[in-house]
């Protein structure tokens, strides 16, 4: 590889570098902002571990979904637990 051919790629390695660290300063903030949003919830009474179940469901597919719950409630029964 020639001298600037090899000054090239190493300015493009660098620039995706400093791309993906600024991205990854990005991501810090967001999740110190939901981190707040949760705090927020908290302090009013809400349940942020509930919070967070529901959005982890919101995020599942509705068959997903289904099929989550069914094999809770299955594994449920079959150890005489009452979820209800």
């Amino acid at each position: 590889m020639s001298s600037s051919g090899h000054n090239s790629a190493d300015d493009r390695l660098r620039l995706l570098i400093e791309r993906v660290e600024r991205l990854e300063e990005e991501k810090a903030g967001i999740a110190d902002d939901v981190k707040d949003v949760y705090a927020e919830a908290k302090a009013v009474g809400y349940d942020p571990k509930i919070m967070r179940k529901i959005v982890a469901l919101r995020k599942m597919k509705p068959d997903d979904r289904r099929e989550q719950q069914m094999l809770i409630e299955t594994y449920a029964a079959s150890l005489g637990l009452d979820l209800i």
